[in-house]
């Protein structure tokens, strides 16, 4: 059984720092594309970062470009997302996700697979 499990999530300050992890297991994590999501009350979900299976490419929302890196460690199954310089606009509940590449990783209909959240909250 595919599972993953966030953690990190803390409240802090804006201009500070987190960095996020997900833990995967039940499936060959390193042929997957993996991706960060965040998701805040009353707003639609949002792809933060994504990332290839060799981790030769990510790709992110523009709105974290430049702030947050998305990294992978496939001889541990675990997926990271460092954030740094944030800001309350990215206070949201975060998601891991699992997906079996078709083309691209940035194609989010191949997400079927979710961790619960870790909540990260930024105050200004």
């Amino acid at each position: 059984q595919v599972r993953l499990v966030e953690s990190g999530g803390d409240s802090v300050q804006a201009g500070g720092s987190l960095r996020l992890s997900c833990s995967a297991s039940g499936f060959l994590f390193k042929s997957y594309c993996m991706a960060w999501f965040r998701q805040a009350p009353g707003k639609e979900r949002e792809g933060v970062a994504y990332i290839y299976p060799s981790a030769l490419s990510s790709s992110y929302a523009d709105s974290v470009k430049g702030r947050f890196t998305i990294s992978r460690d496939n001889t541990k199954n675990t997926l990271y997302l460092q954030m740094s310089s944030l800001e309350p606009e990215d206070t949201s509940m975060y998601y891991c996700a699992a997906g079996r590449r078709g083309v691209y990783c940035t194609d989010q209909s191949q997400y079927e697979n979710w961790g619960q959240g870790t909540q990260v909250t930024v105050s200004s």
